[in-house]
């Protein structure tokens, strides 16, 4: 038996493979189905199962497109209704995948059709949970995202107690606890960065299991929940009602674009221009107008946190070579519809004399001495408020990344704005947002709150623990 995780950290989402005698298991797969495909054939191996814990919100899972190449049948727990093929097991159902069993536990309360997969091992013991969104690493998942008229966040709360308690927590100890996300992820709120524990350690350090009564985890879960990215919805539809199959995504999102037919796509099909180099190689030369979200960062998140149309059009600008990555990531939250990219980069731009803006960057210590030296100065931190609360510069106000479109009118555009974030790459994000609707005094703080911190010379608020904070 074979047991691998398949982690990708800029979704914080975990992957599963699982081979035995020549049976392979994937769980809660992403949209690219190569991967798969190439890791079963290095065992020679038959892919048999495609098992979905639940109706992913926040990534388009790969479970059509892996079965559909592969003739893997896919599984859902009970209640799901997807708009394809797929076997509902029925709770407590075990799957043969080669010399172990697969057993089906319902686990509703992060959604209503969320399963957790019991890995059961060639000696019949129950060897690992593979817990989904039920149960994370330090967390378990939030009851907030399937809220429907007869169902509120308290009802679904309650549900993922009764989980828990009825069909995890009464298994053993040392019961290896694989989740489905890990830190970073907005489908929890207190994630530890390790992506694996076992069941033990899970009852003696997540908050959310040391509740004693159901009330009181009602209490703890819904606590301190910020708003869920407005893609999620969107998401979750995706992954119930079926998608566009990845390579065709690929293939017209990889189509080479002279300047002039960049340009021309662009105002033709009301592109938006996703410029995705690093954020200081952007600040110093980029096309008017486009959007900085590096392929360094959380990619995929913070383009389905700020681009509010999935089928919105979009035209690439990337580092040579990172096309494709660039097409796939995008196509892992549900864009689908990029129309090509910038042949040659910025520079066959540049070259040709168009048009092209840039971003001015001072240092933390510049900034510092200004902020010292002026009476009124504009800055804002736009780092998310949970981070903001735990520490920032006194003086400086929050706003929020995520929630920036729905706050443009807190900016005063006649007057020299300073952005910065953790380390910058937000702020980059934040001010080629800014500069596309017409703000042009920005100042963007490069190593953001970081390095100012370093400098020392600026007054802080007393540090308090993030988990204090939820």
């Amino acid at each position: 038996m074979k047991v691998e995780q398949i982690y990708t950290g800029c979704l914080a989402e975990a992957a599963y493979y699982i081979e035995s005698a020549g049976e392979v298991a994937i769980i809660d797969p992403l949209r690219e189905s190569k991967p798969y495909i190439e890791r079963a054939q290095k065992d020679h191996a038959t892919i048999k199962y495609v098992f979905e814990t639940h109706f992913h919100a926040d990534f388009v899972s790969g479970h059509i497109d892996l079965s559909n190449k592969t003739g893997a049948t896919i599984v859902f727990g009970p209640t799901a209704q997807p708009a394809y093929p797929a076997y509902i097991a029925k709770d407590n159902e075990e799957f043969v995948l080669g010399k172990v069993k697969i057993k089906v536990l319902h686990t509703p309360g992060h959604t209503m059709e969320s399963s957790t997969f019991l890995l059961i091992d060639e000696k019949g013991q129950d060897y690992a949970i593979f817990s989904g969104d039920t149960l994370f690493i330090g967390d378990v998942g939030r009851p907030d995202l399937a809220v429907k008229s007869d169902l509120s966040q308290e009802d679904l709360a309650g549900l993922l107690y009764e989980s828990l308690h009825n069909k995890i927590m009464p298994l053993s100890d040392n019961v290896i606890v694989y989740p489905g996300h890990g830190a970073g992820s907005a489908c929890g709120k207190n994630m530890s960065k390790e992506t694996t524990d076992t069941l033990g350690n899970q009852r003696r350090f997540n908050y959310a299991l040391q509740a004693k009564t159901k009330e009181a985890f009602i209490n703890d879960v819904l606590t301190g929940l910020v708003t869920p990215p407005q893609y999620f919805p969107k998401n979750a539809v995706m992954n119930k009602m079926g998608y566009a199959n990845v390579d065709e995504v690929l293939q017209k999102g990889t189509r080479a674009l002279s300047p002039a037919a960049f340009e021309a796509a662009s105002n033709e099909e009301n592109a938006l221009i996703l410029d995705v180099r690093q954020a200081q190689t952007f600040a110093q030369g980029f096309i008017p107008n486009a959007i900085n979200i590096g392929l360094e960062g959380q990619f995929a998140s913070w383009v389905g946190t700020l681009i509010p149309d999935l089928q919105q059009a979009i035209v690439l600008i990337t580092d040579e070579g990172k096309e494709q990555e660039a097409v796939l990531r995008l196509s892992r939250v549900g864009y689908d519809n990029c129309i090509g990219y910038l042949e040659g980069g910025f520079e066959a731009w540049k070259n040709e004399g168009r048009a092209i803006d840039t971003i001015e960057s001072i240092s933390a210590e510049e900034f510092a001495k200004r902020f010292k030296s002026q009476v009124h100065i504009m800055a804002f931190d736009v780092r998310r408020k949970s981070e903001y609360d735990s520490e920032h510069v006194i003086g400086i106000e929050n706003l929020p990344l995520d929630f920036l479109n729905n706050h443009l009118s807190a900016i005063n555009r006649n007057i020299t704005t300073y952005i910065h974030c953790a380390g910058g790459y937000r702020s980059m994000l934040a001010i080629s947002i800014l500069k596309a609707r017409g703000f042009n005094n920005l100042i963007d703080i490069t190593g953001g709150f970081a390095a100012i911190k370093q400098t020392g010379q600026l007054a802080l608020t007393d540090y308090v623990c993030p988990s204090t904070l939820l």
